[in-house]
């Protein structure tokens, strides 16, 4: 990506960035908010549940500038991007794709949290009121076959559905494929 992708497309709005496990879709979003110049709060959304994970967010926190402000929001995204979010700031979402792990399947449960649509509900209302710009990041898993067994088939539909409903919010949407982002969609 060059400085010119990436130079003010974090400006104002709301940016989703989607992507492949591994196809560079956080550190692009990271490089929209540093290149825009303005504070930056990060709404971490996962739980780490084993080393492997614990490692892997590591990797996240070691590539982000000291300066940024860290609010984890496992579960109450809406209330993190309200509280997150004033005027002229910039909000990285990362990502969606945990959030709605964390609300499909939360730990010592075997049933999704029972407000979790209201949760979502409340999320996307938070992004259409916001004043910041926002990124958001999330996985674009839908492109293989039907996976099999009953709840992962359910939650490859309901991150389907989100990502639709988010996508349908912003104002811009990137498609990251083997760390080149792909516009989907700008403004007009």
């Amino acid at each position: 990506m060059t400085s010119t992708d990436a130079s003010n497309s974090a400006a104002a709005g709301l940016h989703f960035i989607l992507g492949g496990a591994r196809s560079g879709k956080s550190a692009y979003a990271e490089q929209l908010a540093l290149n825009s110049g303005r504070a930056v709060s990060y709404l971490a959304t996962a739980r780490i549940g084993d080393r492997e994970f614990a490692e892997r967010v590591a990797l996240h926190q070691a590539r982000r500038p000291a300066g940024w402000a860290l609010v984890e929001a496992p579960l109450d995204l809406a209330g993190a991007l309200e509280t997150a979010a004033r005027r002229g700031d910039v909000v990285l979402v990362d990502c969606l794709t945990l959030w709605l792990v964390n609300l499909l399947c939360p730990p010592d449960s075997e049933a999704p949290l029972p407000d979790w649509q209201a949760r979502i509900d409340a999320f996307a209302d938070a992004l259409e009121r916001t004043q910041a710009s926002v990124l958001i990041v999330s996985n674009e898993i839908g492109l293989g076959v039907v996976p099999m067994g009953a709840l992962t088939r359910r939650y490859v539909d309901e991150l389907g559905r989100l990502n639709q409903r988010i996508a349908a919010l912003c104002d811009r949407v990137t498609l990251m494929v083997a760390g080149i982002p792909m516009a989907v969609k700008s403004p007009a």
